[in-house]
């Protein structure tokens, strides 16, 4: 099962919990839409503390095998088994929370070592992630981080920008082989502003 480490799991934290202290709610949301393994999740909720997190997993070892590692661990997370555009609807959150969501589909063809990953070509399209998730909660306040390899198609990253009002790329060097990730944080167009 695909995991990510733990090194990058916590930087990535750590900056969302960063820009999130900028949100008008202190009571967030964080969602996982493809959770796998939940690593990621649980080191955003270890930086957003009186937060809770929910994952979505859709394949069935991949979920069981998180749902008995998330039993020992004292965090605040909710596991679902199914895809997340089936279960959104089901979804009903307490009016003031933010939400975090943390996007990171499976890259699948995406990645070309020489070209970077294109935002555009995940399964499915970070795009169309963000505007599902935008659709779905957009009378609440939300932060996006969508996580990135360390070369990343111009050309998908700025139509992803397009799609925000405030955007910061950031890469974490941490493998000394190289390969590296990062994290592209967003805010849509509509919420940072109070009222």
């Amino acid at each position: 099962m695909e995991c990510t480490r733990d090194a990058l799991a916590d930087r990535i934290g750590r900056d969302v919990a960063s820009v999130a202290a900028n949100m008008p709610s202190n009571q967030l949301v964080v969602l996982d839409p493809f959770a796998g393994s939940c690593n990621t999740l649980f080191w955003i909720l270890r930086h957003l503390p009186n937060s809770e997190g929910i994952g979505f997993e859709s394949d069935p070892q991949v979920f069981e095998l998180t749902s008995r590692n998330l039993a020992t661990l004292k965090q605040r997370i909710e596991l679902v088994q199914d895809d997340y555009d089936q279960l959104l609807a089901k979804y009903r959150l307490p009016e003031g929370r933010g939400i975090v969501a943390f996007v990171a589909p499976p890259w699948g063809t995406a990645l070309d070592e020489m070209q970077g990953l294109h935002l555009c070509r995940t399964t499915p399209p970070i795009g169309a992630i963000i505007e599902e998730l935008e659709r779905r909660f957009s009378k609440y306040k939300m932060l996006f981080a969508i996580q990135v390899y360390d070369k990343v198609s111009t050309a998908s990253l700025n139509q992803i920008r397009t799609m925000f009002d405030w955007t910061e790329l950031r890469i974490y060097n941490i493998n000394e082989k190289g390969r590296n990730h990062g994290v592209v944080g967003g805010a849509p167009r509509r919420i940072w502003r109070q009222g």
